[in-house]
């Protein structure tokens, strides 16, 4: 080893506040996937692919820098969405008003109930922390609506429902 040459120092590891900032990103990203698969009709290894490799830690040409996301949590949220849909989407419409079936809901918050659907159903993240970050994600989508108030009464339903050991 040349002792002239610069040393590269390891990564420092990432603090607690880091971790969640990711995951929350990543849950907003697994939103605008699982829009962007039913809108564009792509694929999940397509879509994946795009998000992880050109929308993680993006920076934009005003000079906005996206944060970088926890990619096995957004692979698995998509996944899961995926293997769970028929599930989640009875699940979202059972907490809808009978008259609006998910079918006729907006494509955005369709992608955002299948999201939390997915962690609800097939991961052991807490209820109420899938319900507070996914209000969190409504509110990015939609911050002059009524949707995060709409979101999280529907998101307490299926919570319920998925995990009522929870409350």
């Amino acid at each position: 080893m040349n002792e002239d040459a610069p040393r590269r120092e390891a990564p420092k590891p990432l603090s607690g506040n880091q971790k969640r900032k990711m995951r929350s990103a990543s849950r907003l990203y697994a939103v605008q996937a699982l829009y962007q698969m039913e809108v564009g009709e792509q694929g999940l290894d397509k879509v994946r692919a795009e998000f992880v490799n050109h929308r993680f830690g993006m920076v934009t040409d005003d000079g906005d820098e996206y944060v970088d996301g926890d990619i096995d949590l957004f692979s698995k949220i998509l996944q899961e969405a995926i293997n769970w849909q028929a599930k989640v989407d009875q699940m979202t419409d059972r907490a809808l008003v009978a008259k609006w079936p998910i079918a006729r809901i907006d494509s955005v918050l369709r992608a955002l109930f299948r999201a939390a659907g997915a962690e609800l159903v097939a991961t052991d993240t807490p209820p109420k922390v899938v319900i507070v970050e996914y209000v969190d994600v409504a509110g990015a989508f939609f911050p002059d609506g009524k949707e995060p108030k709409f979101v999280n009464a529907v998101l307490d339903h299926m919570a319920r429902e998925a995990k009522p050991e929870a409350f």
